[in-house]
């Protein structure tokens, strides 16, 4: 049953049968969420970490000198957002390294958001630490009905693609509840949707209703209905364009499905067949299906169904190709370029394309409102890779940037040099801070990064 005008609760939602449908922020929401600091939308907090894995050409990632940011090759993908975020260099993943033979990639990921070194095993032991975004989740989970949201674009336990001695688990996500529990993370558009609009139906009612080409919002018109006629203007543009970009997201998807269905048999040009086997609603195209899952993160903000994500956008030992690039070449495989030039000059180029997708991400959540801000003003987005030099698989000076978080203190437009031997996981710690979660250390933190809210 829905409240008067301007008394809306901020955690209103319109449900019908296998619907779900939490709101974004409205102005008529303001009164009765202001007894509760955190339902307050100019104060709530985001966290999102996206990982690119096999390293970088550091030479075309790193910027010149120290101070106001002029953009390095790699990072002009980024240029549109040259203020919004801050590139941090000298940060180590150390526990991310081994004397051991072999396990490099398999450490490598994991270390990067706990600051601690995964046990070798194949089997079911798996052990190495909590993720920083888990800490995170531990607080702002809280008042959300998702404590978090995990996304990749590849599915390692369909590929198999892992090192000997080292279960597939350590390259398959990024989030660890414990230092044994790790976060599956969800490579299928479809299944993200329904977690997010879905009532928790069956997978063959989901699947009827779209034989059908029904939405999920033909089950809650009426609901939508009787909400507008209680909203003013400014609020009625803003459920009608959240709407219209719920059925957008919905369309796409089901568009997706539908020409995988079309021709089951045809492989596609971009994505390896045994990784998307079983996943019909899965883009071949890397932007298309990073677009989705950002599509869907920033819904997912927007209703304040979580404040904490993780995307693997590129898994350490992929091999995928991404075509759309310019570059042929299998990720993994083009990371070990023997400082080939020729190979160094692709490598680069790929690294660029990657972070044009990071940079579709960052766009999608400037451009959402946040009451007085945009998301991305009230986000904090880690983004790099566990590695820097690829031909080697070194953890030290890892290719680090964050964007977002201006309303949380983070200044943008700079690159800083930190201290020699300066852990990663100090960048976690100043992150946490931002998002206001205390936590005594991440890992191997020694300290914090003060230089990362401070010009």
């Amino acid at each position: 049953m829905l409240v008067g005008p301007r008394a809306l609760a901020r955690r209103t939602v319109l449900r019908g049968a296998g619907v779900c449908l939490a709101l974004p922020w409205l102005d008529a929401m303001t009164p009765a969420a202001r007894p509760r600091r955190l339902n307050a939308a100019s104060d709530v907090r985001r966290l999102v970490a996206v990982y690119i894995g096999n390293g970088m050409n550091m030479a075309a990632w790193t910027p010149t000198a120290s101070g106001p940011l002029a953009l390095s090759p790699t990072l002009g993908s980024l240029a549109p957002f040259r203020d919004d975020f801050v590139v941090l260099s000298g940060l180590d993943n150390r526990e991310g390294g081994s004397s051991e033979q072999g396990g490099l990639h398999s450490r490598i990921q994991p270390a990067w958001l706990t600051g601690a070194h995964a046990r070798r095993t194949e089997g079911h032991d798996v052990s190495v630490g909590v993720s920083m975004d888990q800490l995170a989740a531990d607080v702002l989970g809280a008042d959300t009905p998702l404590r978090s949201l995990e996304l990749a674009l590849e599915s390692v336990a369909l590929t198999q693609a892992c090192e000997p001695g080292f279960a597939c688990t350590y390259v398959s996500t990024l989030a660890w509840r414990d230092a044994t529990t790790p976060r599956p993370a969800d490579v299928d558009p479809r299944a993200v949707f329904e977690r997010l609009f879905g009532d928790g139906r069956s997978r063959a009612a989901q699947d009827a209703d779209r034989r059908r080409d029904r939405s999920i919002l033909d089950r809650v018109t009426a609901d939508l209905g009787r909400l507008q006629a209680q909203l003013g203007p400014s609020d009625r543009a803003v459920v009608d364009g959240y709407v219209d970009t719920i059925r957008d997201v919905e369309r796409h998807i089901a568009a997706t499905e539908r020409r995988a269905a079309g021709d089951p048999l045809a492989p596609p040009s971009s994505v390896p067949v045994a990784d998307i086997s079983g996943f019909t609603g899965i883009p071949t195209s890397a932007r298309e299906h990073a677009g989705l899952m950002a599509d869907l993160l920033t819904l997912a903000f927007r209703a304040d169904t979580t404040r904490v994500a993780t995307l693997l956008l590129v898994r350490e030992r992929s091999e995928r190709s991404f075509p759309e690039s310019g570059v042929t070449d299998p990720a993994h495989a083009l990371s070990h370029h023997e400082r080939d030039p020729e190979k160094l000059a692709r490598q680069a180029r790929l690294n660029a394309y990657h972070l044009s997708l990071v940079g579709d991400l960052l766009a999608r959540l400037r451009a959402a409102s946040d009451t007085e801000s945009s998301l991305l003003d009230r986000t904090v987005v880690l983004v790099g890779s566990g590695m820097s030099d690829s031909n080697t698989h070194s953890p030290l000076g890892v290719p680090t940037l964050v964007a977002g978080g201006r309303g949380l203190g983070v200044v943008g437009g700079r690159h800083l040099v930190c201290a020699p031997q300066t852990p990663l996981a100090n960048l976690h710690r100043s992150l946490l801070d931002r998002v206001g979660v205390a936590v005594e250390h991440v890992g191997d933190s020694t300290g914090r990064i003060a230089e990362l809210a401070h010009a």
